[in-house]
């Protein structure tokens, strides 16, 4: 059985950075992409990164370009979101996922993390 494990969460001042981490444990993991997604209080989920495993390509929400990073390391099986310039609206439960398309359609993505909360002071 295959697992996505995200850690990195927590409470920053506006302007700061957080690195997300969504590690893949199990014996046999196929999907192709991992996406990031976040869910703030009373706002339904909504896309923020998806990467490709094999070639790297990336995509990104234009809320977060230019600010926000996906990443991946192959050998760890990790997937990396750094966050620079962070901002309130940022506040949120983040989730990474795993599905065959590196989309934004969070239906696209058939296995989620539990979440990591990161909290943006002003």
């Amino acid at each position: 059985q295959v697992h996505l494990v995200e850690s990195g969460g927590g409470l920053v001042q506006a302007g700061g950075s957080l690195r997300l981490s969504c590690a893949v444990s199990g014996r046999t993991f196929t999907s192709n992409a991992m996406g990031w997604f976040r869910q703030a209080p009373g706002k339904e989920r909504e896309f923020v990164a998806a990467i490709s495993w094999r070639g790297g390509s990336t995509y990104y929400a234009d809320s977060v370009k230019g600010r926000f990073t996906i990443s991946r390391d192959n050998a760890k099986n990790t997937v990396y979101l750094q966050m620079n310039t962070l901002k309130p609206e940022d506040t949120a439960v983040y989730y990474c996922a795993a599905g065959p398309l590196v989309v934004s359609t969070d239906r696209s993505y058939g296995l989620w993390g539990q979440g990591t909360q990161v909290t943006v002071s002003s």
